[in-house]
């Protein structure tokens, strides 16, 4: 199954992308799809925690990911 990945502020510098596609198997939950990502793009591990938002929707660890999904991955912002 296809994916995009769409990566926001220190995420794009990381990995070095701002979008890419993958693919990944069927059935793959947002769980999965992190650990793929740690294992592909091994500086994301600077990274203490990132956001999921799926078709522009925050989603939870157990969510199923489906065909032609786009998938954000949103780091950590702070400021004041």
């Amino acid at each position: 199954m296809k994916i995009q990945l769409l990566f926001f502020g220190i995420a794009t510098d990381l990995v070095g992308e701002n979008s890419v596609f993958i693919e990944l198997k069927s059935a793959a939950t947002i769980s999965k799809l992190k650990k793929e990502l740690l294992s592909k793009y091994s500086k994301l591990k600077n990274i203490e925690d990132f956001a999921i938002a799926v078709n522009e929707e925050y989603a939870e660890n157990d969510l199923v990911l489906q065909e032609n999904d786009v998938v954000a991955i949103i780091p950590p912002v702070s400021g004041g």
